[in-house]
């Protein structure tokens, strides 16, 4: 027969209540009766009923994780699974479990709508969406990654403007005016029918930015901007197709700058077929700074963002919400990680009439 809180509060000689908070409150008892009536528990072989235990605790136990895409196409990108494991170390260190929920049907607001947990984080969803309208007509708390600071959101994420702009300026300082931007396609967290992604946008302005003071735009003829899906396989073939073409060409590309590592260590692989040295004909640069950057060769220059702290924060901040504590906003820090693959133009550029920023500038960076 299967063992009940009635047998072991009258096996520990305690209440029916201390049983309870041992099991979903312990700060409540001291921790003498609690070990008491944990001992017993352990002998009994008791095995709390999930139903029972949420009716009592008014809590599932529970965060979820929002996904932007299918599980199979969004784990392609570690940068997510730093993420994922930031949310996990904040769970783990309160006893809870993460659920990941991705679009059913390729919709988010359905999968918002089925989410059995006691909060929710989401990864790019701005204040206008209808996922937001409806977590709020659930009153289930939630966090953004990379969504917009408003105030009908709670957001964690780093100024992307501002981050795009220092890497590209990184990028022109020394010398390079011929360029290729490998930006994220679109995920589904746009309104529907939009093709839109806020950190997307912001990147793309700060990179407009760095080019305007350098007398260019992102519609320049000699500045190129492609979509490519964020993975490895989408790196490689979204600059498999770029460099293909303009390979040999007066207008090819001196650098490539890719909005995610994982679609730059792509690019690698391109160039790795087309017989193209990185930094010697091509400099590439990723946004990031994922672990796997640092052990590429050469050793890729990215712009670091907080990938695990994003998480953290993310998760302690549904938390505070769920206790009924102010929250803010969290806005990270960023940092250019300055590493081989980056260099000043081959000498054919030099040649043109460019006039890069000498090496000794370069190694001034960020490390």
């Amino acid at each position: 027969m299967r063992a009940t809180i009635r047998d072991i509060a009258e096996r520990a000689g305690v209440s029916k209540t201390t049983v309870s908070f041992a099991l979903n409150d312990p700060s409540r008892i001291s921790e003498a009766t609690r070990l008491r009536v944990m001992a017993v528990v352990d002998e009994l072989g008791y095995v709390p009923d999930p139903v029972a235990r949420t009716l009592t605790t008014k809590r599932l136990g529970a965060l979820g994780l929002l996904l932007p895409q299918p599980i199979t196409e969004a784990f392609r990108n570690p940068y997510l699974c730093e993420i994922v494991r930031g949310i996990g170390e904040s769970c783990e260190s309160r006893e809870l479990s993460l659920t990941v929920l991705p679009p059913v049907k390729g919709r988010l607001l359905e999968a918002a709508r089925r989410a059995f947990v006691d909060g929710l984080i989401t990864i790019g969803v701005g204040p206008g969406h209808e996922v937001v309208e409806l977590l709020h007509l659930r009153h289930l708390p939630f966090v953004t990654i990379d969504g917009e600071d408003s105030e009908s959101t709670v957001n964690v994420g780093i100024d992307d403007e501002l981050a795009a702009y220092e890497l590209m300026r990184r990028v022109l300082e020394l010398g390079h005016r011929r360029v290729a931007v490998l930006s994220l396609r679109p995920e589904a967290i746009g309104l529907p029918g939009s093709s839109s992604s806020a950190a997307r946008d912001r990147r793309l302005a700060g990179f407009a930015r760095a080019l305007a003071e350098a007398g260019l735009g992102l519609d320049s003829p000699t500045i190129e901007v492609r979509p490519a899906e964020g993975s490895l396989e989408g790196g490689a073939a979204a600059a498999a197709a770029l460099l293909s073409a303009r390979r040999g060409g007066p207008e090819g590309p001196t650098a490539l700058v890719a909005m995610a590592d994982i679609v730059a260590l792509g690019a690698y692989e391109a160039c790795r077929k087309l017989g193209l040295r990185i930094p010697e004909d091509l400099s590439v640069v990723g946004f990031d700074d994922i672990p796997a950057a640092a052990l590429a060769r050469p050793p890729l220059t990215s712009l670091r963002q907080p990938g695990r702290e994003k998480g953290a924060a993310a998760a302690d901040l549904v938390l505070a919400l769920l206790e009924g504590k102010p929250v803010a906003h969290r806005r990270l820090e960023a940092s250019l990680s300055f590493r081989g693959s980056l260099a000043a133009p081959p000498p054919a550029s030099e040649a043109s009439g460019l006039h890069p920023a000498p090496r000794a500038q370069a190694l001034g960076w960020a490390e």
